[in-house]
């Protein structure tokens, strides 16, 4: 009775997120998959429903589209993003800055403290900022809270103003084209699985995206083509991220903390826009499209970013390369960096 009552909630949530896709695409919306199944599971949840995300969900999601992300690190493509070392370390320290301007908004305009609305700014992975954040005395459930509404307003607002301001269709790169191989994809899905697992447990950040990204870049790069990715399966792989995502909201977000809730929106507009213009400034020191930059720059995550890349074709390896620079650097750092600011600025104090 007990496994039925968990059961039922997750495949309801399944069929309904699908569902979502399935009208969003026929509808030709941005990024019709992952945006509609997140945007059916959160009014889902604000209603009321009786609906979950299945467990393993969204690590499930994960492995699939880093695999699918991998295939386009052909020798020469990863050759030309390592050679663009620069631009990436330039837009992780910029997330950085970025990071602490929102934070700076939350604490001036919100009855927040100075060290959740840090933690609940920075773009390095919802998990690792809630658990880290906690460590310095700041309030997990706000930082949850924020880090779930800035994935949402990115991957709903990006993708269609990437769409609607005609970027579709300016890739560069292609992935490595190969026949479907059953045989092959499963060959391939365990070895970046195995990857997942042993990032998982060494405690890494985000071990189902970076683990299955880095075996999945390192065959293709060595010349090992297995097999493709079938379209079919990075759709179901969306559907189970927006299901995921979409699950994290419920009522009490916004009855608990209106204010806290509108200045983080405000927030995370200000951020997109602010990292719109820095995007234009790389793109043209780097010599690459702007609309690449600006999905490479997006305070979004490593996951929705970079299948936002791939559906719309835009610099898929790139954007991939960007943002798992920006998670590494921002996960090492920002404790260190919070504890020296925390330090100067006790030193500062007179006393």
């Amino acid at each position: 009775m007990t496994r039925a009552a968990g059961v039922v909630p997750a495949l309801a949530a399944l069929a309904a997120c699908t569902a979502g896709g399935a009208v969003c695409a026929a509808l030709n919306t941005p990024l019709p998959w992952m945006t509609g199944s997140l945007v059916t599971m959160a009014a889902l949840k604000f209603a009321g429903a009786n609906v979950a995300a299945p467990r393993g969900g969204r690590q499930v999601g994960q492995v699939l589209i880093a695999t699918a992300l991998g295939l386009y690190f052909t020798p020469a493509v990863a050759r030309e993003v390592l050679g663009r070392w620069e631009l990436l370390i330039a837009a992780a320290a910029f997330a950085t800055l970025l990071a602490y301007l929102g934070a700076w908004m939350i604490s001036r305009f919100s009855d927040t403290d100075r060290t959740t609305a840090l933690f609940a700014s920075v773009p390095g992975g919802a998990t690792e900022m809630m658990h880290l954040g906690e460590r310095f005395g700041a309030k997990p459930d706000r930082i949850a809270v924020a880090q779930s509404l800035r994935i949402l307003m990115v991957v709903i607002l990006v993708p269609a103003v990437m769409t609607w301001s005609g970027a579709h269709g300016a890739e560069d790169y292609v992935a490595v084209t190969m026949p479907f191989d059953a045989g092959g994809l499963g060959l391939l899905l365990a070895c970046v699985a195995v990857g997942g697992l042993a990032l998982w447990f060494v405690g890494s950040p985000n071990p189902f995206m970076l683990g299955p990204l880095a075996i999945a870049i390192g065959l293709t790069a060595s010349g090992v083509q297995w097999s493709s990715v079938p379209t079919p399966l990075v759709n179901a792989a969306q559907v189970l991220l927006g299901c995921n995502l979409g699950s994290r909201f419920e009522r009490e977000f916004v009855r608990g903390a209106p204010r806290f809730v509108l200045v983080v929106a405000a927030s995370i507009v200000a951020a997109i826009a602010v990292s719109a213009l820095f995007a234009a400034a790389l793109a043209w020191w780097g010599g690459l499209p702007v609309a690449t930059m600006v999905l490479a720059t997006a305070p979004g995550g490593i996951a929705e970013m970079c299948i936002t890349a791939k559906v719309l074709q835009l610099g898929v390896p790139i954007v991939t390369a960007a943002h798992v620079a920006r998670v590494i650097i921002l996960v090492t750092t920002t404790g260190p960096l919070f504890r020296l600011l925390r330090a100067l600025r006790g030193r500062s104090r007179p006393g």
